[in-house]
């Protein structure tokens, strides 16, 4: 299997703080574009690391041949 890149990022606020999150957009070596869907979790710190475990591995079950 070849090496991968994994695009995230993370930065944690306090809730109801943010007001719009927008796609960030990659630029490509073949010269495209791409855009990566941002997404929010709120909570407790256990329930943040638990949806974000989950939101891990549904990402991977999109790709069963890695």
């Amino acid at each position: 299997m070849a090496n991968l890149t994994l695009i995230y990022g993370m930065r944690l606020l306090p809730e109801g703080e943010v007001m719009e999150i927008q796609d960030a957009t990659l630029k490509l070596a073949n010269g495209h574009e791409a855009h990566v869907t941002m997404h929010s979790i709120e909570g407790s710190r256990e329930q943040i690391e638990t949806q974000l475990k989950r939101s891990l591995d549904a990402f991977f079950d999109f790709y069963p041949e890695l």
